[in-house]
């Protein structure tokens, strides 16, 4: 399911946009816009980079990770290994496909 975006009117007055997750949690929180027609064109600009938007990871290869256990004796090394940027094209390509299928609204 798709994220929602949401215009706005800050408390300056400005235009923003939020991008909402399907369950409502915020995602992301644009910049002001002066007027309606720049916001709908900073989520055009969002759509069209978060579809395709690389991944760069630039923590170190041993990242320290809080454990989820309360009781534990302390943080915890993160060894997994880091996944191939192939891997992500790979689904990427995957996502769009299945985004360009056609979509049924179960009118007649």
């Amino acid at each position: 399911m798709a994220g929602i975006f949401e215009v706005f009117i800050d408390g300056e007055s400005f235009f923003r946009f939020r991008l909402k997750s399907p369950d409502g949690v915020v995602i992301a929180v644009s910049t002001p816009f002066e007027d309606k027609p720049a916001v709908v064109a900073g989520i055009a600009a969002a759509r069209e980079c978060a579809g395709m938007g690389l991944v760069t990871d630039l923590c170190p290869a041993a990242t320290v990770r809080p454990s989820a256990d309360p009781h534990s004796a302390g943080p915890q090394i993160c060894h997994e290994p880091r996944k191939a940027v192939d891997a992500f094209r790979t689904r990427a390509k995957e996502l769009r496909r299945a985004s360009s299928a056609p979509r049924w609204t179960g009118a007649a």
